[in-house]
């Protein structure tokens, strides 16, 4: 069971690991071992997570989601298995929590006098700058 806060729980059944070569450079070492971790995480089987978090989980990790509805994590991090195994759960955790807060409510606002007054000035000054560049007209 993967926890990600104290009400929202992953059964481990949910979770799948991969692992392949990690790219870049590290010597022979990257040859020989398959250390980068591949999280996958089918969203349409999970029922611990609220309807509306995992909405916004699809909105926030649009890229990550492939065709079947798979969330993927992937990490190439640290140099051995374990290590990024347990980053990949570390930033699905991450992304789960960021998911799990409602955006705040934007509350519409008028521009103030001042303000408007200024953004008038300054396009009456601009248009007298442009007017200035301008040759003289012909008729």
């Amino acid at each position: 069971m993967f926890v990600v806060n104290d009400r929202i729980q992953i059964p481990d059944e949910e979770l799948q690991f991969s692992f392949a070569r990690s790219g870049g450079p590290g010597g022979q070492n990257v040859n020989k071992v398959s250390s980068k971790a591949i999280l996958r995480w089918h969203l349409a089987e999970n029922t611990t997570l609220p309807p509306e978090a995992k909405a916004r989980l699809i909105g926030q990790q649009r890229r990550r989601i492939t065709t079947e509805g798979d969330l993927l994590v992937t990490s190439q991090r640290y140099r051995d298995q374990e290590r990024n195994r347990e980053d990949c759960l570390e930033r699905l955790r991450e992304m789960v929590l960021a998911a799990l807060q409602a955006p705040k409510p934007r509350k519409a606002t008028k521009p103030t006098r001042a303000s408007h007054r200024r953004r008038l000035a300054e396009k009456r000054r601009r248009s007298a700058t442009k007017e200035q560049r301008r040759g003289p007209m012909e008729e």
